[in-house]
C-alpha cells in the first residue's frame, strides 16, 4: 500500500512515467539539438501543416530557422529585413507564417513558397509586440509587454491586418493561447506571475477577465494547450514546464535541462512530443506527453 501511495505522490509531483505497453518515458527531457545553436533570443517554435519544424533566431538574431526533428539540425529559412527580429511563429490557414517583430512593432508574413516578407500589421501604440496565437478564422491575438514599466496590453488582428486592441492596463503580459474550442482566451503575466482568462465571443473580443492560476516565485513565458485543454506554460527561471487542467489546478511540472524556457509546441507524427526554446542553453529540448496537441 505504502509503495501505491509513493508512486501516486511521484506522478502528482510531475515525475518521468512509463507509457502503458511501450518502453517510451513520458514527461523526460532530452536534447534535440546541439547547445549554442541559436541567439539567446530562442524563442516560438512551430511546425507548418507538413510537419516541418520552425524556430526564430537559428544561428544568430534576425533569422527564421528550419529544424530537423530526426537529428536537430538545422538551416536558416529566411532572414529578416530591416534589422526586425522575430519573437513568436503562427501560421494561418493558407500557410502563411506570422512573425511578431519586437524592434519594428510589427507583425510580419512570410510568403512560404517565395519567402517574400512583409508588414502585414504595424502599429506605434505596441509597445514590444511578443506572442500571437491565431483561431480558426485566421484573427491573430497577441501579447504587447512594456517591460520597463512593467505593464502590457492585448491585441486582436483581424484579417488583412487591421489592429484591435483588447485589453489595456494589464501587467507585463507575455504567454497567450486559446483553447481547443477558441472560447477561452489565456494570457499570462510574467513579472506579475499571474495567468488570467477571458470570454472569448464569435467576433473575437474578450470579456470576464478571471484569475486562473498565480504563482509565488519565477516567470512565466510560453503556452500551449493539448486536445484535452490542459495549459503547458513555460516557467522562466525555474526551468520547467508546468501542466495546469482547465480548472486551474496543477497536473504536473516536467523539469527541463535549461532553465530560461522561453517557449513550447507540441509536434511529431502524432502531435505528443513537445518540443520546448532554452534560452541558457541556446538549444531545444523534447519531452513525450500522453495527449497530443490540441491541432492534431
Amino acid at each position: 500500500m505504502k509503495q501505491h501511495i509513493c508512486l501516486a505522490l511521484a506522478l502528482t509531483a510531475g515525475s518521468a512515467v512509463m507509457a502503458q505497453g511501450n518502453s517510451t518515458t513520458l514527461y523526460l527531457a532530452k536534447d534535440l539539438t546541439k547547445e549554442n545553436m541559436f541567439s539567446v533570443n530562442i524563442e516560438g517554435p512551430n511546425f507548418d501543416k507538413a510537419g516541418n519544424l520552425y524556430v526564430v533566431n537559428y544561428l544568430r538574431d534576425g533569422t527564421i530557422g528550419k529544424i530537423s526533428t530526426k537529428d536537430g539540425s538545422g538551416e536558416i529559412f529566411v532572414t529578416l529585413p530591416d534589422s526586425s527580429i522575430a519573437n513568436s511563429i503562427q501560421f494561418n490557414s493558407k500557410g502563411n507564417m506570422y512573425l511578431p517583430d519586437f524592434k519594428g512593432h510589427n507583425v510580419l508574413e512570410v510568403d512560404m513558397k517565395t519567402k517574400k516578407v512583409s508588414v502585414y500589421m504595424h502599429s506605434d501604440k505596441m509597445s514590444q509586440p511578443n506572442d500571437l496565437c491565431i483561431n480558426r478564422k485566421d484573427q491573430l491575438f497577441a501579447s504587447d509587454p512594456d517591460w520597463k514599466n512593467s505593464k502590457g496590453q492585448i491585441w486582436r488582428i483581424d484579417n488583412g491586418g487591421k489592429a484591435v486592441l483588447l485589453q489595456a492596463d494589464m501587467g507585463t503580459t507575455n504567454g497567450i493561447e486559446l483553447s481547443p474550442d477558441e472560447k477561452t482566451l489565456y494570457v499570462n503575466e510574467s513579472v506579475q506571475r499571474k495567468i488570467w482568462k477571458f470570454d472569448v465571443d464569435k467576433d473575437g473580443n474578450i470579456s470576464n477577465k478571471k484569475l486562473f492560476a498565480e504563482f509565488s516565485d519565477y516567470g512565466f513565458d510560453g503556452m500551449k494547450c493539448d486536445k484535452a485543454g490542459n495549459l503547458y506554460v513555460a516557467r522562466w527561471g525555474k526551468g520547467t514546464i508546468v501542466v495546469l487542467t482547465p480548472g486551474g489546478k496543477q497536473l504536473r511540472e516536467v523539469p527541463l535541462k535549461g532553465k530560461h524556457c522561453s517557449n513550447l509546441t507540441f509536434g511529431g507524427k502524432d502531435g505528443k512530443t513537445v518540443f520546448v526554446t532554452l534560452q541558457d542553453r541556446k538549444c531545444m529540448e523534447t519531452f513525450r506527453v500522453e495527449i497530443a496537441g490540441k491541432r492534431y
